[in-house]
């Protein structure tokens, strides 16, 4: 609060004329970053893509505003900038046949995922390193450190140059997450879920 009040030029006293605790602070400051959800024309015809644009859109806020992954989650969104991007997200699952418990489910399950995904990359890329380098640098100090007897699958990984590539993991997770989304969608519209 102290340096909320420094930076706005007001005593710190003053603050709680506004706000009650740090931690409402911390609420309306994430509200505020969270922003206008996307405009998503005709995903409610398309929801897979609906849900991939939503993902990534939200992905981005994590990216312009880092601070928000220390704010811990205390509960379901209340403040009105984060209903919106359940709104948006729940709009996108409107004709999928989806029961509202199961939308619901949905909209945690992509905002787990997402903030997961923002939450382990990062801290690791904020390290003035790009992505490919600090997976190569961490290949090569694995490949000292790690014998095939202890660990053979992750001495797997090593000897296949995994650390060296530079596969999306985003985007992989995301289609296994969407994927799993498809298969419960086919099977309550009676389809063959694994079709």
């Amino acid at each position: 609060m102290a340096r909320v009040a420094e930076r706005l030029d007001f005593a710190t006293m003053s603050l709680y004329r506004h706000v009650s605790s740090k931690d409402e602070l911390h609420s309306l400051m994430v509200d505020m970053a969270y922003g206008k959800p996307p405009l998503l024309e005709g995903s409610d015809k398309d929801w897979r893509g609906g849900l991939e644009l939503w993902a990534r859109a939200f992905l981005e806020i994590f990216r312009r505003h880092p601070w928000m992954l220390q704010v811990p989650v205390s509960g379901p969104p209340l403040e009105p900038g984060q209903m919106s991007w359940l709104e948006c997200g729940l709009r996108t699952l409107g004709r999928t046949g989806l029961s509202p418990n199961e939308k619901l489910s949905v909209m945690l399950l992509m905002v787990g995922y997402v903030r997961n995904n923002a939450q382990v990359s990062m801290p690791l890329t904020s390290q003035d390193q790009s992505e490919e380098e600090l997976m190569a640098n961490y290949g090569r100090a694995m490949d000292k450190f790690v014998d095939a007897e202890t660990f053979p699958a992750v001495r797997e990984l090593i000897e296949a140059g995994t650390f060296q590539e530079t596969d999306d993991d985003f985007t992989f997770g995301l289609e296994r997450v969407l994927d799993g989304i498809e298969v419960l969608i086919r099977k309550n519209t009676g389809e063959n879920p694994l079709a």
